[in-house]
């Protein structure tokens, strides 16, 4: 190995370490998936944690300094195909390797940028976050998962994002009580925090439960080697929601729902049986 396939390599490594500290469910479904997907999947979930970090967590900081220059050193180092920093040297291979499209990363900063001047969001905004924070990561996910097969990509992409929308809505659900405590935010459209009730929730969840409908119908005709990987994830997701939807909206608002490592890591090996064995 010479010293740039090293540095590829160990960018790349980088990016696997963010994504199993950070994330132990994402880490779960991330190993279901065939191997050669390992590495682009963590090379991706690396970009968006770190971007997310920079908005959410380093409350210090000039915030929106730090954001513009993540984005000028990410197309730089998309252009230039290089980057010192080595979460961006693993994002810029995958994104040049699979042809990502500069549109969803330009669509996933802007969701961030809008995460730095957080107002209450009305349809439209609600809707252009949730596309960029997360579908658009369904989406280059996707990319990845087909290759050169472009019929397939855009086959799937609508299930894709409706996968990425369910997933986040979910996490809106999860993390309302530290979302608005902590950063003053409730995502929902025209949802007070103050007034969270049962009826609401029960709204909230109707739109989340559409959107994990359209997403599976896209999961059943996903490559081989990628199915598996995300249909953990589509029930890791399925089974946090049930438990949310099992639970008032008081209790909803006084805590952060979460699934034990024990039950990530039985769900694991039940689906992956399942698949194996040809149930579902």
């Amino acid at each position: 190995m010479d010293a740039k396939e090293l540095f590829n390599q160990t960018s790349l490594e980088c990016s696997r370490l963010i994504t199993q500290r950070y994330s132990t469910s994402f880490t779960l479904g991330i190993r279901t998936l065939d191997k050669k997907f390992h590495l682009p999947i963590y090379a991706i979930y690396g970009f968006v944690r770190f971007a997310d970090e920079i908005v959410d967590t380093f409350h210090d900081q000039d915030k929106e300094g730090l954001l513009e220059r993540f984005k000028k050193d990410t197309f730089e180092a998309i252009q230039s195909g290089f980057s010192i920093n080595p979460v961006l040297q693993s994002f810029q291979l995958i994104v040049n390797q699979y042809q990502i499209d500069p549109e969803l990363i330009h669509a996933f900063l802007h969701s961030m940028e809008m995460d730095l001047d957080f107002k209450k969001y009305n349809d439209s905004r609600y809707t252009e976050y949730i596309y960029g924070s997360a579908e658009v990561v369904g989406l280059m996910c996707l990319k990845v998962f087909c290759g050169d097969n472009a019929p397939l990509y855009d086959k799937l992409a609508d299930p894709a994002r409706k996968l990425g929308a369910a997933f986040q809505k979910v996490n809106f659900l999860r993390d309302i009580k530290s979302d608005f405590e902590e950063r003053g935010r409730v995502y929902f459209p025209g949802v007070d925090y103050r007034f969270f009730d049962l009826t609401i929730k029960k709204q909230i969840e109707e739109d989340i439960q559409r959107d994990f409908d359209d997403a599976q119908i896209g999961i059943e005709q996903l490559p081989e080697g990628a199915k598996l990987g995300v249909r953990v994830a589509y029930l890791y997701y399925q089974k946090l929601f049930d438990k949310i939807k099992s639970l008032s909206a008081e209790v909803i608002r006084q805590q952060r729902i979460r699934i034990p490592n024990s039950q990530k890591l039985s769900l694991l090996v039940g689906t992956f049986f399942e698949t194996k064995l040809g149930i579902s």
